[in-house]
């Protein structure tokens, strides 16, 4: 145990050594900067990734009532349909209008 009456559980890991004086801050700024800048670039592509499937489900969901509603294609609100076009979309709807063009019951 040390002074403060906590194991010590991890070995000391070996300090990275550094160049001194104005070299060593400028080269750890420059890795701060790279790092921020994969960070953020990636979290670009991620938000953009989840900001399209949540717009692709909120219009597959909204579309099936618009059919419903103006053309009377009659989809049924079910949990099957509604989980279908939350997860799928678009492309969900799309396959529910031709099944029901080629009346096969949903």
């Amino acid at each position: 145990m040390n002074a403060t009456g906590v194991a010590t559980l991890l070995p000391s890991l070996p300090s990275i050594p550094l160049p001194a004086g104005i070299a060593g801050e400028i080269i750890l700024l420059f890795l701060i900067a790279v790092v921020l800048l994969v960070v953020f670039m990636l979290g670009r592509k991620i938000l953009k990734l989840i900001f399209g499937i949540i717009a692709n489900s909120i219009l597959g969901l909204i579309s099936i009532f618009v059919l419903n509603l103006v053309l009377n294609i009659g989809i049924p609100i079910k949990v099957y349909t509604m989980v279908a076009a939350a997860v799928f979309g678009l492309p969900a709807v799309g396959t529910f209008v031709i099944l029901r063009l080629a009346g096969v019951p949903l």
